[in-house]
């Protein structure tokens, strides 16, 4: 999938690769106009991914290419149980979970997972789980802790799912019981948006010690289309709606609503998944050999003291 601002790169790269075909076909020597258009890409990569809007990093936190829950976890572990079921309704396939063993370290590892085309997108969801997903994951979140294991979660949703039936399940008791649970969890948990992170749906499985972004993703009350249509009543002006509701990672972090930036490879982190997945194993590992050192109740002092500072401002 190739998104607008990517286009003059690929029209440059499909110039590169046509000069690199009629050079091999007619054995001529274009080695060193092939090394000054190569830098000229790379320039203009450079340029265009640092100065992306803030609508443009929301399309790239979108790209149906970027790893999502599953590729993370199977890859960063060797041997991932899933688990399944709340005990109560179902088992919501828009979130998963299970145990996982990151350099001899077992985690619980939970997340909202979206699917690649039509039919996983219908399995799963899109990535909204019902009220049976979070109580799914607040009871994998218990296990955990009965076993004294760290929590690590995905967050990667469009919102919790809106439909009546959810509503009628208690969609927003079982949100706000994971908030209040989530706070006083005695073992470590890091919180990790790996794409889209919207409204409640991403919040009831985010309150942690360490809550990170990647670099070209979002968090935020509500998407940019729908406030669009809110304020605008058209999903035309979602541009400006993203820019006014300021939610890219830079943004969070200046806010001092999340901990840190996990940095994505040129061009996102579709681009090389190898890289980004090692790069989140180090950020990982890093957050949590720092909040192992700390005792239960400082963990969950300096959790509870991040987050009620949020919002507090001083005339």
């Amino acid at each position: 999938m190739l998104l607008d601002f990517e286009k003059p790169i690929a029209e440059l790269e499909e110039k590169l690769a046509e000069m690199k075909r009629l050079a091999t076909e007619n054995g001529v020597d274009v080695s060193e106009p092939v090394k000054t258009l190569e830098r000229r890409i790379n320039d203009l990569k450079i340029e265009t991914y640092r100065n992306l809007t803030r609508w443009q990093r929301v399309q790239l936190s979108r790209h149906v290419d970027r790893p999502y829950t599953l590729d993370y976890i199977y890859n960063l572990t060797t041997d991932f149980i899933e688990l399944f079921g709340d005990r109560n309704i179902a088992d919501d396939k828009a979130m998963v979970g299970g145990f996982g063993t990151i350099d001899g370290q077992t985690f619980m590892l939970i997340g909202q997972q979206k699917g690649r085309n039509t039919k996983e997108r219908q399995f799963r969801n899109f990535g909204m789980a019902n009220p049976e997903g979070y109580r799914k994951a607040l009871r994998l979140m218990k296990l955990a802790e009965k076993f004294n294991k760290p929590i690590v979660t995905f967050i990667d949703t469009p919102g919790a799912f809106p439909g009546i039936e959810a509503e009628e399940r208690g969609q927003a008791e079982a949100i706000a019981h994971n908030l209040r649970e989530m706070f006083m969890l005695k073992v470590p948990v890091i919180c990790i948006i790996i794409g889209e992170g919207a409204s409640g749906g991403a919040l009831g499985i985010a309150i942690g010690d360490r809550v990170l972004m990647l670099e070209n993703t979002w968090y935020s009350v509500i998407s940019p289309e729908s406030c669009s249509s809110i304020l605008w009543r058209s999903w035309n002006y979602k541009e400006q709606a993203a820019e006014a509701l300021k939610l890219t990672a830079t943004d969070m972090l200046a806010f001092k609503l999340i901990d840190g930036i996990i940095d994505e490879p040129l061009g996102g982190a579709h681009k090389d998944k190898a890289a980004i997945i090692q790069t989140v194993k180090e950020a990982i590992l890093n957050n949590f050999r720092e909040l192992n050192a700390l005792s239960p109740r400082e963990r969950i002092n300096q959790r509870i003291e991040k987050f009620a500072a949020m919002g507090v401002y001083a005339q």
